[in-house]
């Protein structure tokens, strides 16, 4: 029995015993027994597979699934695993249902802070009861009577008990006041970050303006720059001054029209 347990208990356990008897022969006996007999667990199973072979001695509804809506059912719904028992719904066992000696209410709705702050003056008062114990001097060989520390020591215990027990219950509290701060910081997080994104995207939207408005004004100043260098054919031909060796074939192109390049090529070659 012991090494049965231990054998529940480790964390890689063999496969159960009864696993051999997972057979396709079996499993198809079973099969055949509830096609024959609706609920088998009362019949002779040996009687109403007479006519196969190899028929087992022990039952063959050991077999089945284990039926989880059973276990649902009942009021403290459990299961064992590893030795271990599980309760199916989550709950937080309370410091009397341990077997210790609960000094603060049972019922979560009830306001426990006087009871909490009568078991912490409590502890701090038998705290120093216990140091002046044990400046006392030791029993005698005689004396029967357990020192006066060893008590206060049991009572220090029994406090601690209850205000590690009265913090454990306020885990859940805990857990979705941490979960309520987590998501507050995301929160705070994603307006930080999108208020960052609008802001380059009112940047952008600045530059692009100034260089749509630049673009629109492009073609004027363009004007403005081409307007003195085209100057007429006529101007020219009153201001042309004969220079040896120089055309003045060379200065106007042929199509009469003289452009800021004409005018740059025709100083370089006066100077």
């Amino acid at each position: 029995m012991d090494d049965e347990e231990a054998e529940l208990r480790n964390p890689f356990p063999s496969p159960p015993s009864h696993y051999t008897k997972y057979t396709s022969h079996n499993l198809k006996l079973l099969a055949l027994l509830r096609e024959r007999v609706p609920d088998p667990s009362d019949t002779n199973q040996h009687e109403i597979l007479a006519d196969q072979t190899d028929v087992p001695d022990w039952p063959l509804i050991q077999l089945e699934k284990p039926r989880v809506d059973w276990i649902l059912e009942e009021p403290d719904a459990y299961y064992d695993v590893f030795g271990d028992r599980w309760f199916v719904k989550e709950k937080i066992p309370s410091l009397a249902e341990l077997g210790g000696n609960q000094l603060y209410p049972t019922d979560p709705s009830a306001d426990r802070r006087p009871a909490l702050l009568a078991v912490l003056h409590s502890l701090l008062v038998t705290f120093s009861s216990l140091t002046s114990s044990l400046l006392a001097p030791p029993p005698t060989t005689s004396s029967t009577n357990p020192p006066e520390w060893h008590r206060h020591v049991e009572w220090i215990t029994v406090l601690s008990q209850n205000i590690m027990a009265a913090a454990n219950d306020l885990r859940p509290v805990q857990a979705r006041g941490n979960l309520e701060l987590m998501m507050r910081r995301q929160l705070e997080l994603r307006k930080s970050e999108t208020e960052t994104l609008h802001s380059k995207c009112d940047a952008l939207e600045a530059k692009l303006m100034d260089l749509r408005k630049s673009m629109e004004n492009l073609p004027a100043r363009l004007s403005v720059l081409q307007g003195p260098s085209q100057i007429p054919q006529a101007t020219m031909a009153k201001n042309e001054v004969d220079l040896p060796g120089k055309s003045t074939d060379s200065i106007v192109p042929a199509t009469g029209t003289l452009t800021q390049h004409d005018v740059l090529r025709w100083a370089e070659e006066v100077g």
